[in-house]
């Protein structure tokens, strides 16, 4: 008796915990494609409404968002992707982490999809959030007209004020931000349901007859629907994306159980709405509502959109760490401003360079209408990265046959290229701002990769292999160093390579350590590390010896921290009596350096402002001795 009472206690506690995550992945995974119903049917009716609309494109209208909500979000991402993931780990970097243990020849194909998936992510978190505010502020317009000159103004405050409070962190209110979205899901489904019954022949959109019915008989006018059809999944990547942060069935029991169903309602109630006044074409989402709630709605809708907003900035500063982690950009300070989750950190640079594009855009178009068409290509294109990824990891770690993964695979991969197509038919309207923005991403990315490729190799020639220098060093000789008490470490990417700081130390000061460390920092291909497997450590001579901390792509590289794990190999460190040495290098460009002279110069200038390696290792600012030296590249 009493273990059922125990084994019923356990399965209510993890119920709770359950719901507790799935109403925490409400306000973080949810907050973009939540607030979608603003502007994505009022942009899709836009194209159909010059002539007028009849009553069946607007049912094959809300069709065709039911059935994209359907087979996109619900189809790829909660029940197909969201099992493909890197221990746990979700989103395009994780992904092509994984991908490029197994892969062969076809590794730069893939390093190229993922940094463009990673650039289109970039992209969309800096148009998402100036167009989510934009669109709720825009609702003061209808509470009263005396409002509108101050839409643009009101929506740059708010967003000021979102990017200044990053650095805080948003430990202490986002535990408000499942609760508010909640209700901001529970507004829409009850707006939606009071409308259907103005016309319930909206319901046969659930058929999809309708969708198709549409398109067939649209022309290209449907291809241009489609575009801002594909508004209405607008942050879906986010639910693949913020996997590790709640787990697969917070967010799958997030979208059937309230999600979807609200949307779903609230899109309906919107069709019903048009089909009985065809006038509320104009804004079909506010004029949902009577008078005396407009303005309550109004409100909601702005802290709906700051949330949404804020899960997009913070999945920025995530997918960058990654990217620094896995050596495609250079290194940057990074901060933490939670000390239980490890997922809230804060990136100066990033959010520096998101508000100045955010606040560019807010100018340059000025109402959620024109941005809208800037917006989709980055999201679709994203889509289409991870749909890609997918095919390669069902074939590498499910082992699925060709047939079965093309089956499943084919079908969504044709369809996002359709959407993707017609999103780029809003190129010269707007489109172009995702695509320059990801191009300038994709540039620094592979310059990156390829500089550092480039000065690896270059200094690889010039090395002095590590075990014959020691052999050499430790020679009884007059010219040997003078032996001095301590201990001094070494940091290097090439464990093989004599590090340049060691051989400048000698060179210069004529002075050996009585214990010598050489260190190799590395980023493994999954999420975290475990303590266990952090550090190792192999002796190479009485002297010296080689130490490996292994941290994962989502960690803080803490040397300092890590450093007391060698205890249990036998190695103890006084911080107080080491020394830490780090090789700073003077690059200088080079006609013959294999990349283009621009390219080479982009180089440069990104190794400069790179992060000093002693505060991005978290190193003892005190104990840190740089020797440098030029390198022509």
């Amino acid at each position: 008796m009493s273990h059922s009472v125990a084994t019923h206690g356990t399965a209510d506690k993890n119920l709770r915990k359950l719901l507790a995550l799935a109403l925490g992945s409400v306000g973080v995974v949810y907050g973009d494609i939540g607030t979608s119903p603003l502007y994505a049917f009022r942009e899709a009716l836009r194209p159909v409404a010059a002539d007028g609309v009849a009553r069946i494109e607007i049912i094959g209208l809300i069709s065709l968002v039911i059935w994209t909500l359907t087979i996109i979000v619900t189809l790829k991402y909660v029940l197909f992707l969201l099992r493909a993931d890197n221990n746990g780990e979700g989103g395009t970097l994780s992904l092509l982490a994984l991908l490029m243990k197994y892969v062969g020849s076809h590794g730069n194909r893939l390093f190229f999809l993922g940094i463009a998936g990673a650039a289109l992510f970039i992209g969309d978190a800096i148009i998402a959030p100036a167009l989510s505010v934009l669109s709720a502020v825009e609702g003061l317009k209808l509470v009263t007209p005396t409002f509108s000159p101050y839409v643009v103004p009101i929506s740059v405050v708010i967003l000021l004020g979102l990017f200044a409070v990053q650095s805080h962190g948003t430990a202490a209110v986002s535990k408000f931000f499942g609760p508010i979205m909640a209700l901001w899901f529970l507004v829409l489904a009850i707006a939606g349901i009071s409308h259907i019954r103005d016309d319930f022949g909206i319901l046969a959109a659930f058929n999809p007859y309708y969708a198709v019915f549409f398109l067939v008989h649209a022309g290209y006018v449907g291809i241009v629907v489609l575009g801002a059809v594909f508004l209405t999944v607008t942050g879906a990547e986010a639910l693949y994306a913020d996997l590790g942060h709640f787990g697969r069935k917070p967010i799958q029991w997030a979208w059937i159980g309230l999600v979807f169903p609200s949307l779903a309602l609230n899109y309906l109630g919107q069709g019903a709405l048009v089909l009985k006044h065809p006038e509320a074409m104009s804004d079909p989402f506010y004029l949902m509502f009577p008078e005396w709630a407009l303005l309550p709605v109004v409100i909601l809708a702005t802290c709906a959109t700051i949330i949404a907003a804020q899960a997009v900035i913070t999945g920025a500063f995530s997918l960058t760490r990654q990217a620094i982690h896995l050596g495609f950009l250079p290194r940057m300070a990074i901060f933490h401003t939670s000390e239980t989750q490890t997922g809230q950190i804060y990136l100066p640079n990033v959010n520096v360079i998101l508000m100045f594009g955010v606040m560019l855009l807010v100018f340059m178009f000025g109402s959620s209408e024109s941005l809208a068409t800037a917006y989709g290509i980055s999201v679709t294109g994203a889509m289409v990265v991870d749909t890609l990824l997918a095919y390669e990891f069902v074939r590498v770690r499910w082992n699925w046959p060709l047939s079965l993964t093309l089956v499943v695979v084919l079908p969504l991969l044709f369809l996002e290229l359709v959407f993707f197509g017609a999103n780029m038919l809003k190129v010269h309207d707007g489109g172009y701002v995702p695509v320059t923005i990801a191009a300038a991403i994709i540039l620094v990315m592979w310059t990156w990769k390829r500089g550092t490729k480039l000065l690896h190799d270059k200094t690889r020639h010039t090395d002095i292999p590590l075990l014959s220098f020691v052999k050499s060093i430790e020679r009884k000789s007059e010219h040997a160093p003078v032996s001095v008490p301590g201990t001094a470490v070494f940091l290097t990417s090439d464990p093989e390579s004599t590090p340049a700081a060691l051989l400048h130390n000698i060179k210069h000061n004529h002075v050996l350590h009585a214990q010598n460390f050489i260190l190799t920092i590395r980023t493994a291909s999954v999420p975290i590390v475990p303590k266990d497997q952090r550090v190792t450590a192999s002796s190479i001579s009485e002297r010296f010896s080689l130490l490996e901390m292994h941290f994962g792509f989502m960690e803080t590289q803490n040397v300092s921290q890590a450093l007391g794990l060698f205890r249990k190999t036998g190695l103890k460190f006084d911080i107080m009596s080491t020394s830490f040495y780090l090789g700073r290098r003077k690059l200088v460009p080079d006609a013959q350096s294999g990349m283009p002279h621009w390219q080479d110069r982009l180089f440069i200038a990104l190794a400069n402002a790179a992060i000093d390696p002693s505060d991005y290792f978290r190193l003892p600012t005190n104990r840190v001795v740089e020797l440098g030296s030029h390198v022509i590249i």
